[in-house]
């Protein structure tokens, strides 16, 4: 049974990329995963990957060796995705992040972006991030647009989302911390939202 924000997410999807101004977001995700440190051959999973612009800008990164997990729960939105990345170390699959079916550390570096919001047990998620994480693997919290703006948009869009709030960085990072991560990088301006952090081996 689909629940309300993959209905809301699939009803929007062909409409999605129209809505962005891809030459800045494509800029802004090369200049955040350099920043991040993206090795090239590592495996990525990206987390709510829509129609997979994300996922596009990491595969131009990564060498023969690298691949990436591109897991969201809308099908439309996979399919789209699945049109304009036609790769073969792409795997894209229908998951949802408390639940991902992935192999205890298997995965080098986890991206949530512009997702956060949506994922509404967002303790039981960090936890099942840290469990795929390789030792010392890395995930990161991320938007491209401040706090502020992404809780306008949604307070102002569909009644899926309505309730879908953003809470200030330093508080999500104690719940990252809380979750066995070593929290890195912490940003919460009118620019953008981060929160980096390294999964803590025994922790």
């Amino acid at each position: 049974m689909r629940n309300a924000h993959q209905v809301y997410f699939d009803s929007i999807a062909d409409q999605w990329d129209g809505w962005m101004d891809m030459s800045r977001i494509t800029a802004r995700i090369d200049e955040g995963l350099t920043r991040f440190g993206l090795g090239a051959d590592e495996a990525v999973l990206d987390v709510g990957c829509g129609t997979g612009n994300l996922t596009r800008v990491v595969l131009a990164r990564l060498s023969a060796r690298g691949r990436v997990v591109a897991v969201d729960l809308s099908p439309r939105m996979l399919e789209l995705a699945r049109a304009k990345n036609d790769d073969r170390r792409v795997d894209f699959r229908q998951a949802h992040v408390c639940d991902l079916s992935l192999a205890d550390q298997s995965i080098d570096r986890v991206i949530c972006f512009s997702v956060w919001p949506h994922i509404d047990k967002p303790e039981v998620a960090a936890l099942e991030i840290r469990r795929v994480l390789k030792a010392d693997g890395w995930m990161h919290i991320w938007h491209i647009d401040s706090r502020e703006t992404i809780n306008q948009v949604h307070a102002e869009a569909g009644e899926a989302v309505r309730g879908d709030m953003l809470v200030p960085a330093k508080d999500l990072a104690v719940l990252v911390r809380d979750a066995g991560f070593s929290v890195g990088e912490v940003v919460d301006t009118d620019r953008e939202y981060v929160i980096s952090a390294q999964k803590v081996v025994g922790g």
